[in-house]
């Protein structure tokens, strides 16, 4: 099979195609066809080696992914295709199931014609994909959904809300804009003003263009405040923040949940939700 491998930190240049074997299942694994992958500015990272703008969280990527060279050859944290073969032990899928997810701490990720997935693990998730979605817009969902679900649900954004979400066209930020106004709150951007018109489409109320007004300026107060980007902090939004508001950020940890792929497949079918995503997807099939 094909597959995209680095053997060093470095430029795009350092992904190389090459001939492998197709891996096999195991008795709780799925082989699965991959159709899609996507890179985000995660899988960036990791390629380069390098986190922008912090020598520590350089040191502990470095801790986990490799000091020197990479431990994983293959990048690629979400997924879509087809399943190709199951093993003896295996009960929730068959063969022939379109499936999507995440491959985080699998020894091999999804840039390869093929992939294997545990049907279950603690790190990552696989789900069968919603008909609705195909398969390049199912790639996109895993990660981006789940963080900004994570990060809203544990600062119980609720109806009638007023969040403010700093860098809202961005991977998190456009699902995290969704997420908040699926929960009935009213929305207000932060982002550059070329996706002013995004966001609004997003469903966003009010839209502020960071680099022509500083959104602690504006007069109001917020019940919640989320970082979608990691570059602000709760001091700096203290002017804006309610006097029990909260901040939340994507610098806290995050999980992958069975669940939470499940309630945003429930928020897809819902019509008010308009599901978009600044992720770029990668094309395998």
């Amino acid at each position: 099979m094909k597959a995209y491998l680095y053997q060093s930190y470095g430029s795009p240049e350092v992904l190389k195609q090459k001939e492998i074997s197709v891996p096999v299942a195991g008795p709780k694994e799925l082989l699965v066809k991959v159709y899609a992958s996507t890179v985000t500015s995660g899988v960036t990272y990791v390629r380069r080696g390098i986190v922008p703008g912090s020598q520590l969280k350089t040191f502990l990527m470095r801790l986990v992914f490799g000091i020197r060279k990479p431990r994983r050859p293959i990048l690629g944290y979400e997924f879509t295709g087809i399943v190709e073969a199951v093993g003896a032990d295996t009960t929730l899928f068959k063969k022939g199931d379109a499936v999507y997810g995440t491959a985080t701490g699998l020894k091999a990720g999804s840039y390869a014609d093929y992939l294997v997935v545990p049907e279950t693990w603690r790190w990552g998730v696989v789900s069968k994909k919603p008909p609705v979605l195909n398969f390049e817009q199912a790639a996109a969902l895993p990660i981006g959904g789940m963080t900004a679900l994570h990060i809203l649900l544990k600062a119980k954004v609720n109806k009638g809300h007023k969040v403010l979400i700093y860098g809202a066209s961005g991977s998190v930020g456009t699902y995290a804009v969704q997420i908040a106004r699926y929960f009935g709150a009213e929305v207000t951007a932060v982002c550059s003003g070329s996706n002013l018109p995004l966001v609004l489409q997003l469903g966003a109320g009010k839209a502020i263009d960071y680099t022509k007004q500083n959104f602690n300026e504006t007069g109001e107060t917020f019940d919640i405040v989320m970082d979608a980007v990691g570059k602000i902090n709760r001091r700096s939004c203290k002017a804006v923040l309610k006097k029990n508001g909260r901040f939340c950020s994507v610098r806290s940890l995050t999980e992958e949940k069975e669940s939470y792929l499940c309630l945003l497949q429930e928020m897809i079918a819902a019509k008010s939700w308009f599901l978009l995503s600044t992720e770029h997807i990668l094309s395998i099939s």
